[in-house]
């Protein structure tokens, strides 16, 4: 067992029985012999871990709310922007195995490799202790944002869709702009434009994050919900 996979389960609150599945959540793509190898199958369980227990949370918190705002507290609790400030607060890139072509790469790729890692870690959890542990751990880390705005909040692509069906000017229009980086750390600009009201560009490290900037940037110019 690792130096890193020791200090990681401290943070976790979990001692894993099979410490080589929480070293597997740690490999990113870019660093493993074989795609198989490295934790994006543990990501994609770890996504629907997350998605379970935010949503039973959620559930049980705020009986008085409705489908809809349950679901925008959700979408908020569980998108990219939330992963990477859960992440940051771990210091989760000091266990990454991952590689980089370059300095200016690394600092675009960083925060989304560390929000895809930490779903692996929560698949590991599961995979190792079942549903508990990792709804202990998902609990006390999202518990706290939970709490920030008693207000269901809105992400910025629905913001902007409301904004606009309700001045009776269509769904916002999405278009990819430009793609580039190597496949295991890739750069998407999108851009999004409303009909007579502008259009503006966004960029991430995936195609949903690229439109979330571009919304963003797009909404701010009309006053917000103004």
């Amino acid at each position: 067992m690792t130096r890193d996979v020791v200090e990681l389960q401290e943070i976790l609150g979990h001692r894993f029985a099979e410490p080589k599945l929480l070293g597997r959540a740690l490999v990113h793509a870019s660093s493993a012999d074989e795609r198989a190898l490295s934790n994006e199958r543990l990501e994609f369980l770890g996504d629907r871990v997350l998605g379970l227990v935010v949503a039973e949370v959620l559930f049980q918190r705020y009986p008085g709310e409705e489908e809809g705002e349950l679901a925008r507290r959700y979408a908020g609790l569980t998108s990219r922007d939330t992963l990477v400030r859960i992440a940051a607060d771990l210091s989760l890139d000091r266990f990454i195995q991952a590689q980089h072509g370059d300095k200016e790469t690394a600092k675009r790729s960083q925060p989304s490799v560390a929000a895809d890692t930490l779903e692996a870690v929560l698949g590991a959890l599961y995979l190792d202790g079942g549903l508990e542990p990792a709804k202990v751990f998902i609990t006390q880390r999202w518990g706290a944002l939970m709490e920030e705005d008693l207000s269901p909040p809105k992400d910025a692509k629905t913001a902007l869709q409301e904004w606009a069906q309700a001045r009776g000017l269509g769904l916002p229009i999405y278009e990819l702009v430009n793609r580039e980086g190597p496949d295991h750390a890739p750069t998407f600009t999108m851009s999004v434009a409303i009909k007579d009201h502008g259009m503006k560009n966004g960029t991430g490290g995936s195609r949903r994050s690229a439109e979330q900037a571009a919304a963003e940037a797009l909404f701010a110019t009309l006053g917000g919900a103004s």
